[in-house]
């Protein structure tokens, strides 16, 4: 049987936690995207090629580079039946809260998968993009890659078994994402996070999940706008986004369902009613000129497709 020689996948970036859930919800959008393209080579290992777009600069090692990782990680389940070279072009911004490191993981993954005789089920696929992820936080966060390699609005489950369930976006509702010009380190700044949290914040955080996965399901609007707040992760980190309290500020009093950090940030996402997310949008980009930091904004679709091979 002939197989591919090459192929090459456009990974999306993604939005995590939601406010309301920290290492368990995530949201794709293709606003932004990592371009991943895998060719077969004769030696059986994994190599860097060359390296475009928005960051150049990234590791050759296998154990430090997210799609490095992730692609040896599929090729040993698969035997080793060749190597490949990853030639990428990076579309998402790094150490922005946006799943930069999980599309380049994934997308390598899904790439190198197309040129197998025998390819993966997609589902299989998420745990050769968590290793990957590895390479950049140790756990590999499931929601951002998750939501990278799915597509869509989705939870995933907490334990070893990569469960994930995929919500339904509400309908007439869109979110917006803005990357301010700073730069966060995930891996850092999930160890600043607090190891442990008072009960009842702890039931706050469960309830307010629970009614989040309620209220999709059922479309309802206002239960959304009373549940979306970090009550968890949000207060531990805002003091580290300079702009952070004025862009909520504005994005709420615009209509916005809610407004909070997306993944570790700097990056900030809102959603809104469809007839209010322009005003919203407006809003946000006005709180940063405020603040005097500069900012690129994402339309970002609650209903984007998956991490898909676009040519081989």
């Amino acid at each position: 049987m002939n197989t591919p020689q090459q192929a090459t996948a456009l990974a999306p970036a993604s939005i995590a936690n939601l406010a309301v859930g920290f290492d368990l919800l995530g949201q794709s959008f293709h606003g932004c995207s990592d371009r991943v393209t895998v060719s077969k080579i004769a030696d059986n290992t994994v190599q860097l090629g060359t390296v475009s777009g928005l960051n150049c600069q990234l590791p050759t090692e296998i154990k430090s580079n997210t799609a490095l990782r992730g692609a040896d990680a599929l090729l040993q389940a698969a035997g080793y039946p060749f190597g490949v070279r990853i030639d990428m072009q990076k579309g998402i911004p790094v150490s922005a809260g946006l799943g930069g490191s999980a599309a380049s993981s994934v997308g390598a993954v899904v790439a190198v998968n197309a040129l197998l005789p025998t390819p993966f089920l997609q589902q299989d696929l998420l745990a050769f993009a968590l290793e990957g992820e590895r390479a950049s936080s140790d756990p590999p966060p499931k929601d951002n890659t998750a939501a990278c390699l799915l597509g869509g609005l989705v939870l995933a489950l907490p334990g070893s078994n990569n469960r994930i369930i995929r919500l339904p976006a509400p309908q007439k509702v869109r979110s917006i994402v803005f990357h301010p010009n700073l730069k966060i380190n995930t891996g850092a700044s999930r160890k600043t996070l607090a190891s442990s949290n008072a009960l009842t914040t702890t039931i706050d955080f469960a309830g307010r999940i629970a009614a989040f996965t309620h209220a999709c399901h059922a479309n309802d609007i206002a239960l959304l706008r009373h549940v979306m707040q970090d009550v968890l992760i949000e207060p531990q980190r805002a003091s580290s986004i300079p702009p952070f309290q004025a862009v909520q500020q504005a994005a709420l009093q615009a209509g916005a369902i809610c407004c909070s950090i997306s993944g570790s940030g700097p990056s900030i996402f809102a959603w809104a009613e469809a007839k209010d997310w322009q005003r919203v949008s407006d809003a946000m980009q006005a709180a940063f000129v405020s603040t005097g930091i500069s900012a690129n904004p994402y339309d970002a679709s609650l209903d984007s497709g998956p991490t898909q091979v676009v040519s081989t």
